[in-house]
């Protein structure tokens, strides 16, 4: 399997893996929504927390090339951990959250 096909399977499945997890709080679903063409993977979460609505993005990735870019991640951790334990060399994971100046700075890819 080629690089790429192989992280769109990982991206896939990692995304799910955090959609299982409930808030402790409100009435709130994770979806995940994957666009294999575009090569982008989103988790969102929806629903009520009492008297708020809440809708947002928890993580997004993108697949560019042969590289995950990380573009949000709203978890406690870091997905970027996830994929390292996958077998991701750290020269193919890029967190494209952080400024161009300080990803040097990081353990990962600049871009």
């Amino acid at each position: 399997m080629d690089t790429r096909l192989k992280y769109q399977e990982l991206i896939k499945s990692v995304l799910q893996d955090y959609a299982q997890y409930r808030p402790a709080h409100g009435d709130i679903d994770s979806r995940v929504v994957f666009d294999d063409e575009r090569g982008s993977y989103v988790m969102l979460q929806i629903g009520w927390d009492k008297h708020r609505y809440v809708h947002g993005c928890v993580i997004h990735i993108d697949l560019i090339g042969e590289k995950i870019w990380i573009q949000s991640d709203g978890t406690e951790d870091g997905v970027a951990g996830d994929f390292v334990e996958a077998g991701v060399p750290r020269e193919h994971i890029v967190l494209g959250f952080r400024s161009p100046e300080d990803r040097p700075y990081t353990e990962f890819a600049v871009g």
